[in-house]
C-alpha cells in the first residue's frame, strides 16, 4: 500500500494534472468567503513558521474579548483542501468559541508525505501558543476534521509526550485515527455515502510513503497503548460515514483511560458534512457544539 513518486514520466504528468484539478475543485468554499467573514471582527492572512520553512495561514479573530486560541487543521485526506475550503468553518468556530482560530496551510501529500503534515501542524501549534501567551490568556486547543482530526489527535499526544504545548481540549470531527485497521462501518458505508472505502485507502497511500509508517504513532494515534493524561476530547462523527466507528472507538478508548470525552454522532449525516454547513443544519449544530466546548475550556468553567 506504500506510495511511490518514482513513476513513468507520462504517469507522473497525468498524476500532477489530476492533483491540480482535484485541489482546485476541493479548495472551493461552500459559502462566499466575504459573507462568512462578516461573522468575525478580522481575518488576517499571514506567514508562520512551518517545519521546513514559512507556511501560509489565516487567523480569525471574533468580536468581543478574545479568550484562548484554537489551531484548526483542515481535512482533505492529507492531499487537498486548504485556506479557502475551511474559511467558513473557521469563521463560525471563532464566533461560537470566542477564541482566536488559526488555520495553517500545511504541506500536502504525495509531494510531502508523512510526517510533513504532522510536523507543520506541530510548528503551527508552537507559534500559536506563544501568541496566546502574549494576547489571549495562554490557553490553546486543537481541532480538525477528517485528516485534520487525525492531526489534532496527534498534537494532543505530542503535547503529553513533551514534544509541544499541551492543549486544553481536542475537538475531533469525524477523525481518521486507526490507519489500516478495519472497522464495521468501513464496509457498511464503504460505497455510496460520499466517502468510499477505496478513497480512504487511496488517500492513505498518498500520505504514507514507507510501509512501516502505516503503524507509526504520529499517523495512527488510536493505536497508542497509553492514552492516560490526554486532554479532554469532543469527538463528533457522522452516522453514514465509513470512518464513523473510528471516532467511536477512540472515544471509548479515551474514556477507559480516564480522559473526559463528549461523543456525538449526527444521525443521517455523511462524511464531510461540516463543509456543507450552509446547506446542512447538522453542520451548524456540530460547529456550535465544538464552539461551546471550547468557550467553556477557555473560560475555566
Amino acid at each position: 500500500m506504500a506510495n511511490s513518486l518514482l513513476v513513468p514520466e507520462d504517469d507522473a504528468t497525468r498524476q500532477a494534472a489530476f492533483l491540480a484539478a482535484l485541489r482546485k475543485a476541493m479548495d472551493t468554499p461552500s459559502f462566499p468567503t466575504r459573507l462568512s467573514s462578516l461573522g468575525v471582527r478580522k481575518v488576517v492572512s499571514l506567514s508562520i513558521p512551518g517545519a521546513s520553512g514559512p507556511m501560509r495561514a489565516r487567523l480569525y479573530l471574533p468580536y468581543g474579548r478574545v479568550r484562548g486560541a484554537v489551531l484548526y487543521l483542515h481535512g482533505g485526506g492529507f492531499v487537498h483542501c486548504g485556506l479557502n475550503s475551511h474559511h467558513g468553518i473557521c469563521c463560525r468556530l471563532a464566533r461560537s468559541s470566542g477564541a482566536a482560530v488559526l488555520l495553517p496551510d500545511y504541506r500536502l501529500a504525495p509531494e510531502h508525505p508523512y510526517p510533513a503534515a504532522a510536523d507543520d501542524s506541530l510548528s503551527a501549534l508552537h507559534w500559536l501558543a506563544k501568541c496566546s501567551a502574549q494576547h489571549w490568556g495562554g490557553k490553546v486547543a486543537v481541532a480538525g476534521d477528517s485528516a485534520g482530526g487525525n492531526l489534532a489527535a496527534v498534537l494532543a499526544q505530542d503535547g503529553v509526550a513533551g514534544r509541544g504545548p499541551v492543549p486544553v481540549l481536542q475537538v475531533l470531527y469525524y477523525p481518521s485515527l486507526y490507519g489500516a485497521q478495519v472497522f464495521p462501518s468501513h464496509t457498511l458505508y464503504g460505497e455510496g455515502y460520499f466517502l468510499s472505502r477505496g478513497s480512504m485507502q487511496w488517500y492513505g497511500a498518498q500520505y504514507i510513503a514507507r510501509e512501516e509508517d502505516w503503524t507509526a504513532p504520529r499517523f495512527v494515534p488510536g493505536l497508542n497503548p497509553d492514552l492516560s493524561g490526554l486532554p479532554p476530547a469532543v469527538i463528533v462523527t457522522a452516522e453514514c460515514d465509513p470512518m464513523r466507528d473510528e471516532g467511536a472507538a477512540y472515544a471509548q478508548a479515551l474514556a477507559r483511560a480516564g480522559v473526559p470525552v463528549q461523543y456525538t454522532c449526527f444521525r443521517g449525516a455523511l462524511h464531510g458534512f461540516l463543509n456543507f454547513y450552509a446547506l446542512m443544519p447538522n453542520g451548524k449544530a456540530a460547529l456550535r457544539l465544538g464552539g461551546r466546548a471550547l468557550r467553556k475550556a477557555f473560560s475555566g468553567a
